[in-house]
């Protein structure tokens, strides 16, 4: 943009607009050479020509803009340099329309949010909103301030909160320029959606094992009443669901705490060997129950400190070896164990059962997601990851899944150091 306000593109157009008087007059100096007898007419009309041209150009920069269409006053057609630097100064994505749906500035927030727009351009060609455009035309038409929401889907999803504001300049009867203030709502609205789809999951989710419930108890209540053999049957399977229902409750009050919980300490420090040893030993009867033995790998040495709650860090690999005996008891076997090397420290478990297809692993820690295939009457909520994640980017490092269908699973944590090596007492 130059130093007049004016786009390159609107610079090029007002040249533009001298071709065809310029090929005209050419073609007047052409006769005039070829032809002698035509040399003084042709002079006469190019100079001619040149005081018309004048005369108008004069006319047009002493006539008030908009006198031709009634308007009395003069209308800026850019806005002035304190314009410009309040719309700089804002931080979110600002610009500026004239009544004409041009636009006519945009700060640098803009820009970044929006690409390069091309000032005198439509504001059409960049945002094609009906519901936008329709606002626009509202408050040029009744100069009041109005409010819209813009949901652009690519280049990425984005929610826009959109204040359009009319600026009342010094010398105009009415607001020439209208500003449009973006209010970036994107993660508002996808915390919304997650508020709502959580809803939605816990009362569908709640309401398979009451119903459950109620429908064994009605039947007690009725033809089974003097059936022993179908109460027995039907009291055990009751007992399932209420455990069920207990598990997704305490599931769900477990993921509010950490949701809730506040920032891990800089120098709250737990040793990730001991805690993969305690949650072996606590959880290793259990898998010997299912036939499944343990091996501990790259436990036997010194124990290393990271910056860790060490009961929220048992609750986490916990809850991963038990994944790793219910979904990889096929393989017969789980590890637990430590890789180190010189920057830090991976703490893994590792099943060799069935493993997971490919599709079904970014979505694991998704709440309530379950991979339905092969997990047919084995117990769950679906929320353990989901716990497993939140624990962990609250620790500030994230769960890494490796899986290959025949050959099992692999779930890692990786660790920074957080002291040396702590000496074995």
């Amino acid at each position: 943009m130059d130093e007049t306000g004016r786009s390159g593109g609107e610079t090029a157009r007002r040249w533009l607009r001298f071709v065809p008087a310029m090929i005209w007059a050419g073609g007047l100096v052409v006769a005039a050479v070829t032809i002698p007898e035509a040399r003084g007419t042709a002079v006469a009309f190019v100079f001619a020509g040149l005081l018309v041209h004048l005369f108008l150009r004069g006319a047009s920069r002493t006539r008030p803009h908009g006198a031709g269409s009634g308007r009395t006053r003069q209308q800026p057609l850019w806005p002035d340099a304190s314009v410009k630097g309040v719309v700089e100064a804002v931080r979110e994505p600002a610009v500026v329309v004239d009544r004409s749906l041009a636009l006519r500035y945009a700060n640098a927030a803009a820009m970044r949010a929006f690409g390069p727009l091309a000032l005198g351009d439509p504001i059409a060609m960049r945002f094609r909103a009906p519901d936008l455009l329709a606002a626009l035309e509202r408050a040029v038409e009744s100069d009041e301030a109005e409010q819209e929401e813009l949901t652009e889907r690519l280049p990425t999803d984005r929610s826009w909160g959109i204040d359009i504001l009319p600026l009342q300049l010094a010398g105009s009867e009415r607001p020439p320029f209208f500003l449009l203030l973006f209010r970036d709502h994107t993660q508002a609205r996808r915390l919304e959606r997650m508020r709502t789809d959580f809803v939605a999951n816990a009362s569908h989710e709640l309401r398979t094992p009451l119903a459950s419930l109620t429908g064994f108890i009605e039947t007690l209540k009725g033809p089974a009443r003097d059936d022993a053999a179908a109460r027995a049957r039907f009291l055990d399977i009751m007992q399932d669901q209420a455990r069920r229902m207990s598990r997704l409750i305490d599931d769900l009050l477990s993921l509010s705490r950490i949701e809730t919980r506040r920032r891990l300490r800089a120098n709250e420090a737990a040793d990730i060997a001991d805690v993969l040893r305690s949650v072996a030993r606590q959880l290793g009867p259990q898998a010997s129950e299912g036939g499944i033995a343990v091996q501990l790998v790259g436990l036997d040495g010194d124990g290393v400190l990271v910056n860790g709650d060490r009961d929220e860090l048992i609750q986490v690999f916990a809850n991963l070896f038990e994944n790793a005996c219910k979904y990889g008891s096929d393989g017969g076997r789980v590890e637990i164990g430590l890789r180190r090397d010189g920057e830090g420290v991976e703490a893994y478990v590792c099943d060799f059962g069935k493993g997971i297809k490919a599709e079904h692993v970014p979505r694991l820690t998704e709440r309530f997601y379950r991979v339905e295939e092969g997990t047919a009457g084995k117990p769950g909520t679906g929320l353990g990851l989901s716990i497993v994640r939140h624990v962990l980017t609250r620790h500030r490092t994230r769960l890494a899944i490796v899986s290959e269908p025949g050959k099992g699973a692999t779930f890692s944590v990786r660790f920074g150091r957080f002291l040396d090596t702590l000496e074995k007492p």
